[in-house]
């Protein structure tokens, strides 16, 4: 493979950026429109079988056709130096796989949202009549701003038409991901892809596949029979909601899961409203003592006299309702001051006058007395 540079006089190879035990791919440089490229280049001995090459063809065909946001675009395939290549857009970034080696399962919010975006290309395919076949974290570019894009669409499915020979090294490419009916080589359906994508999911949120066989064989059987553990059992941070889904898309009956991606991700657009919804409330657990009111009650609240209410259940940590203070009957009441409207000016006047009228008639009694005794 290293004496691969130029393919058809256009495509100038690079960078050896993935290896497979199919092909190669490379990060290359289309020199008729002077753009980056990604090349994958399959291996010699599967070019050789010219009806694999009309497969291929077919296959590269009908996904050069689909035109989403959220799936790698296909340029052009051909056939050079014994050599099948497909020429894809350059997605700058990492692949699902390498993103969970690195930082091990991912939260609950990121991992829902590169969810529904292969879901959403995924179920994009699936409307046009065609099935991935090859659903695995490999296939799920991540770039830097957090977009997801699915490759590789139609590449196993053109494998598999090689001969039955070849089947059996086509499909356990991916023995981790495949779904119990390609392990027990019937053909895949969109149900397949489901399967797979409850793979992913279980793997997103864990950290850990729900199938670990040392064999192929051992993981066939596994797929078809075992019952993966739940998924809150490893991570009990993963919502109710959330697990049941993975749980039902993983079920080995294809018409118990659900039929196509576009179902798979509205359903995990539902839990991820819930999700964000419930986040944005508060904890039920946080204890009522730390909880801050968010307008301190006055002490001259408890002095107005107010009907008695029976109190509600506890807002922002304090009652709704503050019953008027009872004081003992043994005890005094405390006496507030006297209010200056509360004054009866009416009798104070009465009152004045009445010291003003005795006060002018004393000295008058005086004389009187004063004259007649």
């Amino acid at each position: 493979m290293e004496e691969l540079k130029l393919l058809n006089n256009r495509y100038q190879l690079n960078t050896l950026i993935g290896r497979g035990g199919m092909a190669m791919v490379f990060n290359g440089q289309d020199l008729m429109l002077e753009r980056d490229v990604a090349v994958k280049v399959l291996r010699s001995r599967y070019a050789k079988d010219p009806a694999f090459r009309e497969r291929f063809r077919q296959e590269a065909k009908a996904a050069a056709n689909l035109s989403h946001t959220n799936i790698v675009t296909v340029y052009d395939f051909g056939y050079d130096q014994e050599r099948l290549y497909i020429v894809m857009e350059y997605v700058a970034g990492k692949d699902l796989h390498t993103l969970v080696h690195e930082r091990g399962r991912l939260n609950i919010d990121r991992g829902l949202d590169l969810a529904v975006k292969a879901c959403k290309g995924i179920g994009y395919a699936h409307r046009a009549g065609l099935v991935h076949c090859d659903v695995k974290p490999h296939n799920l570019l991540i770039t830097h701003d957090w977009q997801l894009k699915v490759t590789d669409f139609g590449i196993a499915r053109a494998l598999a038409s090689i001969n039955p020979d070849e089947l059996t090294d086509v499909v356990w490419g991916s023995p981790q991901f495949f779904s119990p009916e390609q392990a027990a080589g019937e053909a895949p359906s969109p149900a397949s892809d489901v399967y797979s994508l409850g793979v992913v999911l279980y793997l997103m949120f864990t950290g850990q596949l729900p199938f670990l066989g040392k064999t192929s064989t051992e993981l066939a059987k596994m797929h078809r029979e075992a019952d993966p553990i739940p998924p809150s059992e490893i991570n009990p941070f993963i919502p109710d909601t959330l697990e049941e889904v993975i749980l039902k898309v993983l079920n080995k009956e294809p018409s118990a899961r659900y039929r196509t991606a576009d179902q798979l991700g509205r359903v995990l657009q539902i839990v991820q409203r819930e999700h964000t919804q419930n986040a944005n409330q508060p904890s039920v657990r946080t204890p009522a003592s730390q909880r801050v009111p968010s307008e301190p009650i006055q002490p001259e609240t408890f002095n107005k006299a107010r009907p008695a209410r029976r109190v509600s259940e506890p807002r922002n940590g304090m009652p709704s309702a503050t019953p008027p203070p009872i004081y003992p009957k043994t005890s005094a009441a405390p006496s507030p001051g006297l209010a200056f409207s509360d004054i009866d000016w009416l009798a104070v006047f009465l009152g004045l006058t009445a010291v003003v009228a005795w006060g002018g008639l004393l000295p008058f009694f005086i004389w009187v007395y004063n004259n007649i005794f």
